[in-house]
């Protein structure tokens, strides 16, 4: 996936970043516009997809279903926890169509780089999600929520993008109700086919949201595009839940960082992900009056096939 940039590329850039003007007008810390719709897909237990800007495109859908509960291996205590836990299993893929970048063999690595990210966060406490009400039956059976997540097009900003999307598709997912009768000894559950019955996946409102600021020169960026991502030194993701909790922090890239910029960087990102949550929250909450506007983005329910 290696893409080489211009030297006449790489100074433009540079120069522009450090006036505080990048190449599309947006300043270090402008976001692109983003566009979201919740329940595009029907076979799903929820879904949500997301545009940002003009470019990267992500669809997130959400399946949960009875499977065993998984603990072998653990030591002793931390068993007896994940006895009483359900699970989340996250899977990632970049589109070939999305990109040239994404096809070949340098395409898997990628997706399972973003498939541990996720699989890092979304299981154990920091992700929000109350892991023990999606057990069924201690130490048998538990509510499996299979997320999936699919770049249908790409613009840069990957993973912030994969992260907002998919917290919007869970906000969306509901939970079959379940009723457990033991019959000769046997632990039989049915599902009840009543929608009004099922239920939102509790703790959905704390699960984190991502923000990646990009190293470029002296300076950081918020939301990069593929260009700028090429000229970037280090990359610094951290992802937030509305309790304003750090709930993972990854640095990647070449480049230092220096301690004094880090904590620059980390403010940075604590700012734009508190301002993200509170939009998103607004969105989703006034979703059936067909979306809102709201400060510099603009978040709006649009059909699945339409266009910005």
């Amino acid at each position: 996936m290696q893409t080489l940039i211009s030297h006449s590329e790489r100074d433009y850039i540079l120069r522009g970043v450090e006036s505080n003007l990048r190449a599309d007008g947006r300043g270090r810390l402008d976001y692109r516009q983003v566009t979201f719709e919740t329940g595009v897909i029907s076979q799903c237990s929820g879904s949500a997809r997301c545009r940002l800007g003009e470019g990267t495109d992500v669809l997130v859908g959400v399946k949960v279903e009875i499977g065993q509960i998984e603990f072998d291996g653990a030591e002793e205590v931390v068993g007896s926890k994940k006895a009483k836990w359900g699970r989340v299993v996250c899977n990632v893929e970049c589109s070939p169509i999305a990109s040239r970048q994404f096809a070949g063999r340098g395409a898997e690595d990628y997706n399972n780089e973003l498939t541990q990210i996720m699989e890092l966060i979304f299981n154990g406490p920091q992700a929000g999600i109350d892991l023990e009400k999606l057990c069924i039956v201690p130490g048998d059976k538990c509510w499996v929520v299979y997320v999936d997540a699919l770049v249908l097009d790409y613009a840069g900003n990957i993973l912030d993008t994969i992260f907002l999307t998919t917290r919007a598709a869970l906000y969306n997912t509901r939970v079959p109700k379940t009723v457990v009768q033991e019959v000769e000894g046997m632990m039989e559950i049915e599902v009840l086919d009543d929608v009004q019955e099922a239920e939102r996946i509790v703790g959905w409102e704390q699960i984190p949201i991502a923000v990646t600021l990009n190293k470029i020169g002296s300076r950081h960026v918020i939301d990069a595009t593929p260009l700028e991502e090429l000229a970037t030194e280090a990359k610094l993701l951290v992802s937030v839940n509305k309790r304003g909790k750090i709930c993972g922090i990854q640095k990647s890239g070449e480049g230092s960082i220096e301690p004094s910029l880090l904590n620059e960087m980390i403010q940075k990102i604590l700012e734009a992900l508190d301002v993200r949550l509170q939009q998103e929250e607004e969105v989703l909450a006034n979703s059936s009056r067909g979306g809102a506007e709201v400060g510099q983005i603009n978040i709006q329910k649009l059909g699945f096939f339409a266009a910005t």
